[in-house]
């Protein structure tokens, strides 16, 4: 009977987060987050043994779903990030429907991985921990410098002879740096000078992501004038099962290279991934991507219950590990059963309500939808922080305060998030919000730039 009722609550998770997953930008993290701040209330209710099962079922349908309004509203966050221009092209070409289908099936294949994964994960995580737990700060570098390195210029070579030809070739190689060096600057500010309250300061990332991936995406749909295709719900797939095998292969690698290691997320995972693996397919990336957020933000998860390991990746585990922790396999079991059943009714669900999607936006003009996602995301942005210190601090004042110094946050995090989409850089050069002042805390040299930056007075 334990067992049954902690799978329901895994079920219960899912069913909440699916129509949450729809609201662009909203992350299951701020939802979870709000519940930990009520966990006094909700004690009787919901104990923290129940809170994981929960969370995981939470984490597994978002995960899934969170690609309808990365493709649809074009509000990714920073794990869909790359996926979002294959799927656009999909979109314009009136095969959104399948853009969604292919993603949801290496979702199912990423989970699948997983299971494979299990007999292992108790004796193989705790060992690879050890041995590469002196070297993650040199192969955080190491990924930094891929993203850098990788962003080759991309001129029209038609440019008059000098300096007008060298800045063609060099803008979007300039605008990357830029984007990447300031979105650090912006994450150096957040993790050494919060704008925001006490209570609400664990938010403090919701608003920098929504400005640097979410809004830039909208604005750019309202100022080009973008009139979506009809979409046709296709039966079947162009993907044969080979394609999908090696998609998944490649989704999976990436996945859990992001699980595993700080900062990375699945998006940069799967990139990665992806160069390593020589892909050249929209198909075969579409379903890669899909596999890799999988197994970024499930796998993650599941390392914290792994017996042994003690491993805590992701804000989902992080906020639950000041509550409960996983000891024996039982436990670990129980929530690979959990993913297995969440993950099959999440891509179902995913079918179902990216169809109820296309009807609804057949009714209403795309630039229409772009309003209305445009002013989500202040809501969100200004609402989840706010929410989040009233319950903490009892304060209408201090609400307040952290809706506005979010919605600032926000507001100069899009000013950086525009300047690769106005430019032709990569916005993967976005994470440098995360990667560069944690690369430089693992170095040792965190407090000293801060220093530098007049963060610590």
């Amino acid at each position: 009977m334990d067992i049954l009722r902690d799978l329901m609550f895994a079920v219960i998770g899912a069913l909440v987060a699916a129509p949450l997953a729809l609201l662009p930008a909203l992350h299951i993290y701020n939802v979870a987050g709000l519940l930990v701040l009520g966990t006094a209330a909700l004690g009787p209710l919901l104990p923290p043994e129940h809170m994981a099962m929960l969370f995981l079922g939470m984490i597994t349908s978002y995960a899934i779903l969170n690609t309808i309004p990365s493709i649809f509203f074009s509000a990714p966050d920073e794990s869909m990030v790359f996926i979002v221009l294959p799927g656009q092209k999909y979109l314009m070409q009136g095969r959104g429907y399948e853009a969604v289908a292919l993603t949801g099936i290496g979702s199912l294949g990423g989970i699948a991985a997983l299971l494979l994964l299990t007999p292992l994960a108790p004796r193989l995580f705790p060992t690879l921990r050890a041995v590469i737990q002196q070297h993650l700060h040199w192969i955080l570098w190491t990924v930094i410098a891929f993203m850098v390195l990788s962003e080759w210029p991309k001129g029209s070579d038609r440019a008059p002879a000098g300096w007008r030809r060298w800045w063609d070739g060099w803008r979007n190689l300039v605008a990357g740096l830029a984007t990447f060096l300031l979105s650090g600057l912006l994450g150096f500010v957040l993790m050494y000078r919060s704008l925001l309250p006490v209570y609400a300061a664990y938010q403090n990332l919701l608003p920098a992501f929504v400005g640097l991936f979410a809004v830039p995406w909208v604005l750019q749909n309202l100022l080009a004038r973008v009139e979506l295709p009809s979409q046709h719900i296709a039966r079947d797939v162009d993907a044969t099962p080979g394609l999908i095998g090696r998609g998944v292969f490649a989704g999976t690698l990436g996945g859990l290279f992001a699980a595993f290691f700080p900062v990375v997320t699945g998006g940069i995972g799967g990139l990665i991934a992806g160069h390593a693996t020589a892909q050249r397919d929209d198909r075969l990336f579409i379903i890669s991507q899909g596999a890799s957020k999988v197994v970024y933000y499930v796998g993650g998860f599941l390392l914290f219950f792994v017996p042994g390991l003690y491993l805590t990746r992701g804000g989902m585990a992080w906020m639950l590990s000041t509550l409960w922790r996983s000891y024996t396999p039982r436990a670990y079991y129980i929530a690979v059963a959990a993913v297995l059943l969440t993950g099959v009714l999440s891509y179902f669900l995913l079918l179902l309500l990216a169809r109820g999607v296309i009807r609804a936006m057949e009714k209403v003009d795309y630039r229409s939808v772009s309003r209305v996602v445009l002013v989500i995301l202040i809501g969100v942005v200004m609402g989840v922080p706010a929410l989040g210190e009233y319950v903490g601090s009892g304060d209408g004042a201090a609400a307040l305060r952290a809706a506005l110094g979010s919605l600032t946050i926000c507001a100069v995090a899009t000013g950086i998030g525009l300047i690769p989409v106005l430019w032709g850089a990569r916005r993967m050069n976005c994470m440098g919000l995360l990667l560069l002042p944690i690369a430089l805390n693992m170095s040792g040299l965190g407090a000293t730039v801060a220093g530098w930056l007049g963060l610590l007075g």
